[in-house]
């Protein structure tokens, strides 16, 4: 009990500081030094920027160094590297490298890359080029190397690119200086280390208008990091440009372009402006030209032209030249909003104002949790030395003293629990089975809470706010299944009189086929364990500003300690309270978000409707996306392996007084499983509403998606009910990490220790905890090394690990239980051709991720009743 005062302590003293609202910090950096032969430096136009070995390097570029443009200024273009770096003292300072780039250029792309940073493209005084070159920065010489790169397909100017998983993308753009845009749309693949072999790959275009000086940016739609275009001008030969407003997005996965906005009514006015990803669904343009300045200066060129052409007097022409001189001179700049676009919603806001003018014609640079603006131009013909530094900051909220008050009696109330069952339990029966005590209800509850748990609370919530129904099917095949555990797999478990399901794969197989089973079962546990700790941890320490460690250490120690202490009959009944507190707060977030939108929930169904994203059926004949027939195949075999091998679920059937009674908590879950993924479905779908119609209530700085409901809780709810939420967080994911621990020892004690004999001179129930605990802490382990990987949705992890590690225990035990001809060789063939098969689906993905526990179940029945007809010997069934 002292530990757990001490954690909660720990947390009550993180939860307890101040909020936080501002999601961007500004501050600028010592301006960009002169450019060789030049006494000032008034800043450069079109540099290739970007990092290498983390340092930030800005190269080439152009200005007006004596005169502006309309005052008969020339243009000069530069060749120069600068390279900005932190100094002993922990100060930005500028270098100038001895090295120069091949072209005195710029208004080209560069990118990071393993070999240096990549430039390509851009134009000198007097043509495009179509070369690229590699700045390759030396951080223990500070020397800087150059080296040839591939070439552009076309010599091509004022794109639009980005960086998307390892592949750069270039879109639109001019390949003459004085000829039109074009719809120009290509890729370079930066696979393999011989930059020598890399080559640029031309792709299908988008459908709309050509364009130069677009804004390109990589980002996640809610599903796949893909490629945003944004704004830009048609360019005509001999005519006014036409400025661009709509913007467009390609998917990598379908190889596709869609179109966001036609520009009509979600306007984009960014042209040649800058971009950056923030969080899971952000993106942000911090500069940006709306071109109403640029059509109102084209329009009193205009009338010069015209004037002239007709001879109208020269007062006439005066009063125009300076007319077109004051808008020039008295130009405000580009603007100084931060306006942030959300990839999900599909809504633009507000988020915050950059502290001088915007800066245009170069690239906003990302580097962790800064964001680099270097140099650019601030108004036409007008540039800037400076860099802005833009720091991204986490905006948490912090709960107030009634949801600390929950948290603390929420967990002294686990503690009790776990200490008194403590005292029922006097040996491994009671510990492992609760000494058949558990009435059907409790251990039906007890199966839902473990099977959905934060799952269910977080992960699917958040996969309907940024997709559909699309995964609805999958919750529902538990009916499919349900007859399927009642009439052939309880029987056999409670008639053997098991402790654990893999004592049956001996019985019928060999105790090799048990081993594999039982630790193959106990390594999925690990990993499970690792999510259900990690999925809540990361998404508190968002919103909360909670340390994602402590998040972990804390359920996970609680956990671990009324396992140990309590047993199965501590998990259970603890399962029967976090399932009253997940459902109660589901049913009350549901409530609560639908008062908050205007219309209710007749808006909602209506908004959503009009949207998609009542998808249910996709009736796609593909098993690569989320369509009905993956979420059925996927979703049978799944509950196949869940509720018929893992030992969490068969554990359950194992505590009830009689076989009636564990048939009654299967059916008890799987009627629970529709209003509850109801509800889960309808929260996600509900948040889309409400965030769309509020788009600057999201904190912009998530960086996972499953943080969204959360998030909700603590922005959006009062405080006392916000807390009372995510302690149903909290429950959702300890539920499940008690009956991993439990289980897993289980399955320890009885396949290994107890089978080989290893407990003659200690305890079999002081075994079981010692067990429980070596488990426990290996699970909270594995959530720490988690924290520290970049993983997107938690729901895609948890389906990697369920169909990648036990799909094959699904095809072993349906090898036994529906088989006389299988035996145990051609057992072990099955679960090694599984193998092969999940490694070859995990490394090519030849199937949705729901569909990988078909692939293991199917792969290892086939191929092991095919090995087994090669043997005679069949054990009887």
């Amino acid at each position: 009990m002292r530990y757990i005062f001490l954690f909660l302590s720990a947390i009550i003293f993180n939860i307890s500081g101040s909020s936080q609202d501002d999601y961007f910090r500004f501050s600028t950096l010592p301006d960009l030094p002169p450019n060789s032969g030049y006494p000032v430096q008034p800043g450069l136009a079109g540099p290739y920027a970007g990092l290498d070995d983390n340092v930030l390097i800005v190269a080439g570029g152009a200005n007006f160094p004596d005169k502006l443009p309309w005052e008969g200024g020339a243009k000069v273009f530069y060749d120069e590297i600068f390279i900005l770096k932190k100094n002993d003292a922990g100060n930005y300072i500028w270098e100038k490298s001895a090295q120069k780039i091949p072209f005195s250029s710029g208004y080209g792309g560069a990118v990071e890359t393993a070999s240096g940073l990549l430039c390509f493209g851009g134009n000198t005084a007097s043509e495009c080029i179509s070369e690229s070159w590699f700045i390759d920065y030396d951080p223990l010489s500070g020397n800087v190397e150059i080296k040839p790169g591939p070439n552009l397909p076309v010599p091509l100017t004022n794109f639009a690119f980005a960086k998307v998983d390892g592949i750069v993308y270039v879109a639109g753009g001019l390949s003459e200086l004085t000829g039109a845009s074009g719809r120009h749309f290509s890729r370079l693949q930066m696979s393999g280390k011989d930059q020598l072999y890399w080559a640029w790959e031309a792709l299908p275009p988008w459908e709309g208008e050509p364009r130069a000086f677009a804004v390109g940016v990589g980002q996640s739609n809610g599903l796949i990091n893909c490629f945003y275009m944004f704004s830009g001008r048609k360019v005509i030969p001999g005519s006014n440009p036409v400025v661009m407003y709509d913007a467009h997005v390609y998917d990598p996965s379908v190889k596709q372009w869609k179109t966001i906005s036609d520009g009509n009514i979600n306007k984009f006015p960014v042209m040649a402006g800058t971009a950056f990803a923030v969080g899971a669904a952000t993106i942000v343009f911090p500069s940006g030209a709306s071109g109403e300045l640029l059509i109102k200066q084209l329009a009193i060129e205009n009338k010069i032209t015209r004037a002239g052409s007709t001879g109208a007097g020269e007062s006439g022409l005066d009063s125009l030249q300076n007319e077109l001189l004051f808008h020039l001179n008295n130009h405000p700049g580009f603007g100084n909003q931060l306006i942030a676009f959300n990839t999900i919603t599909h809504k633009s806001y507000k988020a915050g104002e950059i502290p001088s003018t915007g800066q245009l014609t170069t690239t906003a640079v990302k580097l962790g949790n800064d964001v680099f603006i270097p140099t650019g131009e601030t108004a036409p013909g007008v540039r800037t030395p400076a860099t802005l530094k833009i720091e991204i900051l986490a905006g948490s909220r912090h709960l107030g003293f009634p949801d600390i008050i929950v948290f603390v009696l929420y967990f002294l109330v686990l503690a009790w629990m776990g200490y008194f069952f403590s005292g029922r339990q006097k040996n491994t029966n009671d510990y492992f089975k609760g000494g058949g005590r558990v009435p059907w209800w409790a251990a039906g509850l007890s199966i839902f809470g473990t099977a959905l748990s934060a799952i269910t609370f977080m992960a699917i919530p958040s996969k309907t706010f940024a997709t559909d129904w699309s995964y609805f099917m999958l919750n529902m095949t538990i009916f499919l299944v349900a007859p399927l555990i009642v009439f052939v797999f309880i029987p056999f478990y409670r008639r053997m009189n098991i402790t654990t399901a893999y004592e049956y794969l001996e019985a019928r197989f060999s105790l090799a086929v048990r081993l594999i089973g039982s630790l193959s079962f106990m390594l999925f546990q690990v990993g499970r364990m690792g999510v259900v700790l990690f999925l809540p941890s990361i998404a508190l320490n968002v919103v909360t500003g909670i340390d994602i460690f402590l998040c972990i250490g804390l359920m996970g120690v609680i956990s671990l300690i009324y396992t140990m202490m309590g047993g199965i009959e501590a998990v259970i009944w603890t399962d029967v309270m976090q399932v009253i507190v997940l459902l109660v707060g589901a049913i009350l977030s549901l409530s609560l978000i639908a008062l908050s939108v205007d219309g209710g929930f007749s808006n909602i169904i209506e908004t959503v409707s009009t949207k998609g994203k009542f998808n249910v059926f996709d009736l796609t004949l593909s098993l690569k996306q989320p369509t009905l027939w993956v979420m059925l195949l996927g979703g049978f075999f799944a509950n196949i392996a869940t509720y018929g091998t893992d030992q969490t679920m068969v554990q359950r059937y194992l505590t009830t007084k009689s076989e009636k009674a564990a048939m009654k908590s299967v059916w008890t879950n799987a009627i629970l499983a529709v209003p509850a993924t109801l509800i889960f479905f309808s929260i996600g779908t509900a948040l889309f509403v409400f965030y769309e119609n509020n788009p600057s209530a999201l904190n912009p700085a998530m960086q996972n998606n499953d943080a969204i409901f959360p998030w909700y809780i603590v922005s959006q709810l009062p405080s006392g009910i916000s807390g009372l939420l995510i302690a149903g967080i909290f429950s959702a994911a300890m539920s499940t990490l008690s009956s991993s621990m439990n289980s897993a020892a289980t399955a320890y004690t009885t396949d290994i220790h107890f089978r080989f004999g290893w407990n003659k001179n200690t305890e079999g129930l002081r075994i079981a905890r010692i067990a429980t605990l070596i488990i426990g802490i290996t699970g909270i382990l594995f959530a720490f090394i988690m924290a520290t990987m970049d993983v997107k949705s938690l729901w895609d992890e948890f389906q990697k690990i369920l169909g990648l590690v036990i799909g094959s225990l699904g095809g072993v035990f349906l090898l036994g239980l529906l088989t006389r001809r299988a035996n145990y060789q051609g057992a072990l063939i099955g679960i090694a051709a599984s193998i092969v098969v999940q490694i070859f689906v995990g490394i090519y993905q030849p199937v949705h991720l729901t569909a990988y526990s078909a692939t293991g179940v199917v792969s290892c029945f086939v191929a092991g009743y095919l090995g087994s007809l090669f043997f005679k010997t069949a054990p009887d069934s």
